[in-house]
């Protein structure tokens, strides 16, 4: 546990209080907001939706490594909503990086973030009646530091002080070695837990007894591995709050769980599940022809989001000897016939991904860098390609043959500056052995991809194998980095912070759990991604994350796949949502059920 002094208070400066904070700049919302632009604050709350994924569940601790993956969805979700859990403050959808009150009413800090004071409602209470209090939030971060997995085990390691300040507050003192997310970070990326409902000693243990929350719903039945519903509590304390102004809007919320994503479509066909958020183009164009389609009671919609591409691709372990050398990996880069997939597995329906940051100001792909990006970069710039350095940087187009020889030469070539030659038919090292690896898949549809990889490589003598393995195995060799190349989404935000250090940083490349799935320790990337989160002002952040996009893009750690700038939702037409999107998409918990009376 933490030190006693870190829970008194002492002298310290006083600073006006805040409904809501930002990265950069002010939140859009004034004091006196009503609801957050993109909801219907007039809808009618009842009835019920019942969502469907595909896994299973023996958890209800998300935020411990036993439950990571196994936890049941809904209770602290991006995508439903954090149903059962709360954060101090709540993130505006609307808005690149606000937030605004929820577990705290309002929030005091400096211009240099070096405090953050919470100033709780009074009215906060767990779902037994008890207040949700300071002690519950020096608890839970002290509780996840000891025995949390990552990211929430690492809550604390830039705080100096913790203190309780009277009856309804708490303040961080940070050092500085914190950055300016860490704040933000601590407000909406934090669960609050109950200190009086909690025993520390069990918490890493895997378990289905339910607990207690501060959320808008209460569980209302569990059936392991299958399905959990949810209940909305009518006694929810924060019912009333403006964040909270049409969200919560179902009586009963059910997550059913499918061994496979045809059967889950067909329990949608049928009217079991009531929304089906689709990512295969070929699916989308071919898979509703029957009646509820054709007769409305379907409906498809197509949201263009305003969010960058993020990163879909094979990803190279590089905890591996074989992909050590960047020029292998990127000889492996050039030989994915991205053409031939698109139009023979996709009709067509997909772009070529360039960045991570692709298709916003923060992307690397069509900016040159300028003398701020190139001062961050510092001597990184000169191990990076001139035309990465330009932003005009593209992945070879080939003729979609599957066998573009053109393609195919300038791999081998790269593939001879690594001491790789082609002898008797297959690609060798110097020592004869030959160049083969292994791609764990985990559905039908990176498979086929996979497939067509493994099909041209066959051509320059590099043998791939393909293993598709079942939920709980993926999980498992996931989280231990056990595979030699792994189909991986790193979705990207507006405002990338803190947990990038997760996906890319040094520190993250042996910790098991994190999402390193590459094994990336760079100290180039490190500086860089510390510039990033401690950048001041728009403008240096907006370089530091381009030079970061240069960086990764340049060390070929992942073979670009495609994206689709949109988001395909199918949902039975008594499901409605509000006519406003938000810029980061389409948010599900804020949509409704009209049947409710």
């Amino acid at each position: 546990m933490l030190p006693l002094c870190w829970l008194f208070a002492a002298p310290m400066a006083v600073a006006e209080p805040l409904h809501g904070i930002a990265m950069f700049g002010k939140p859009a919302l004034s004091a006196d907001y009503k609801h957050f632009p993109y909801v219907n604050p007039d809808v009618k709350k009842g009835g019920r939706i019942s969502y469907g994924v595909v896994g299973t569940f023996d958890a209800l601790n998300p935020f411990v490594i036993k439950g990571m993956r196994t936890t049941a969805r809904g209770i602290w979700d991006p995508e439903y909503g954090n149903l059962f859990y709360e954060s101090l403050m709540t993130r505006s959808s609307g808005e690149p990086y606000s937030l605004y009150g929820l577990l705290a009413e309002s929030v005091e800090w400096d211009d240099a973030r070096s405090f953050i004071q919470f100033n709780l409602n009074p009215k906060a209470r767990w779902h037994d009646g008890q207040p949700v209090t300071p002690d519950d939030v020096i608890f839970t971060l002290q509780l996840l530091q000891q025995k949390g997995r990552a990211p929430f085990d690492k809550r604390l390691a830039s705080l100096s002080k913790m203190e309780k300040i009277g009856d309804h507050s708490v303040r961080f003192t940070f050092t500085d070695k914190a950055d300016r997310e860490t704040p933000l970070l601590l407000a909406f990326a934090t669960p609050i837990l109950p200190k009086h409902a909690i025993n520390p000693e069990t918490f890493e243990q895997s378990s289905l007894n339910v607990p207690v929350g501060s959320g808008p719903y209460k569980i209302k039945d569990i059936r392991p591995g299958e399905r959990i519903t949810y209940q909305r509590d009518p006694n929810y304390w924060g019912k009333d709050l403006p964040s909270k102004a049409g969200f919560d809007n179902y009586n009963e919320i059910s997550v059913t769980y499918f061994l496979q994503d045809s059967t889950l479509f067909e329990a949608f066909k049928k009217g079991d599940i009531d929304v089906y958020p689709d990512g295969d183009s070929a699916h989308w164009q071919r898979a509703y022809n029957f009646s509820a389609v054709a007769n409305g009671d379907v409906v498809r919609e197509t949201f263009t989001v305003q969010r960058p591409t993020g990163m879909l691709g094979f990803v190279f372990n590089t905890r591996r000897p074989i992909f050590a050398d960047v020029k292998v990996r990127e000889a492996l880069t050039l030989a994915f016939d991205f053409e031939w997939v698109n139009k023979n597995i996709y009709g067509n329906a997909f772009k070529r991904i360039q960045s991570y940051w692709q298709n916003s100001p923060l992307g690397a792909y069509g900016h040159a860098a300028d003398d701020r990006e190139l001062a961050i970069l510092g001597d990184a710039k000169n191990r990076i390609a001139p035309e990465i350095l330009a932003g005009t940087y593209t992945l070879p187009i080939s003729d979609g043959s599957g066998a573009d020889r053109n393609v195919l030469r300038q791999a081998v070539a790269l593939l001879s500056q690594a001491g790789y030659s082609i002898n008797d038919g297959k690609m060798v090292d110097a020592k004869g052995k030959p160049l083969s690896f292994e791609v764990m898949t985990q559905n039908a549809g990176q498979e086929k991809m996979a497939l067509a990889y493994q099909r041209t490589l066959r051509l320059i003598g590099i043998s791939m194998t393909i293993r598709t393995v079942d939920d709980a195995q993926y999980q498992a060799r996931s989280n231990s980095f056990d595979y030699d190349m792994v189909v991986m989404s790193y979705p990207s935000t507006l405002v990338p912070g803190i947990e990038q250090f997760n996906r890319w940083g040094s520190v993250s490349r042996d910790r098991q759990t994190s999402f390193n799935y590459a094994g990336v320790a760079n100290p180039d990337v490190d500086r860089v991604l510390t510039t990033m989160v401690n950048a001041r002002s728009q403008e240096d952040f907006q370089a530091s994350v381009r030079a970061l996009d240069r960086l990764l893009v340049a060390g070929h750690y992942v073979v670009p796949l495609y994206y689709n700038g949109d988001q395909w939702i199918a949902h039975w037409k008594h499901i409605r949502r509000p006519e406003q999107v938000p810029v980061l998409g389409p948010q599900l918990s804020t949509w409704w059920d009209a049947r409710a009376q």
